[in-house]
């Protein structure tokens, strides 16, 4: 795991319960979180940086943004046990997560995650832009 902490997951799921649902397999909780990062990067990749936001560590990270990564990859490892234990909050976990995306996708939420920049830094992933031209004086 690189972004998330297996301490990250207390926030959403005790220790006991984790140990079942990664099926004492650190490698399957890595493999869900990859799942988890990229479906969350399908969401916010056109308006923010979200590679950056993912390459930050401890404090640093938006904490938003570590419950949603545990949320999406415990549905993902919740979808890989026998009879789906415990199926029914990671579900709901899961739906509110996304719903969460597609509201910062649409604008009504705003993270503090940095946002897509050119080279000079002018911020590009504003879907709207506003302003005009430089004011032109003509003297005849």
């Amino acid at each position: 795991m690189n972004f998330l902490l297996k301490t990250d997951f207390k926030a959403v799921c005790d220790e006991p319960t984790l140990g079942v649902i990664d099926q004492a397999d650190d490698n399957n909780l890595a493999r869900a979180e990859k799942y988890a990062i990229e479906e969350i990067s399908s969401y916010m990749r056109s308006r923010y940086n979200i590679a950056l936001a993912f390459s930050k560590s401890g404090d640093e990270r938006n904490a938003q943004l570590v419950m949603i990564t545990c949320d999406v990859a415990l549905y993902h490892l919740i979808a890989w046990l026998p009879k789906r234990i415990g199926f029914e909050i990671r579900e709901k976990r899961y739906e509110k997560a996304i719903a969460w995306l597609k509201d910062v996708q649409a604008g009504k939420a705003t993270p503090d995650i940095p946002v897509m920049t050119d080279e000079s830094g002018k911020d590009i992933g504003t879907p709207i832009s506003y302003g005009g031209i430089e004011r032109s004086e003509y003297g005849y």
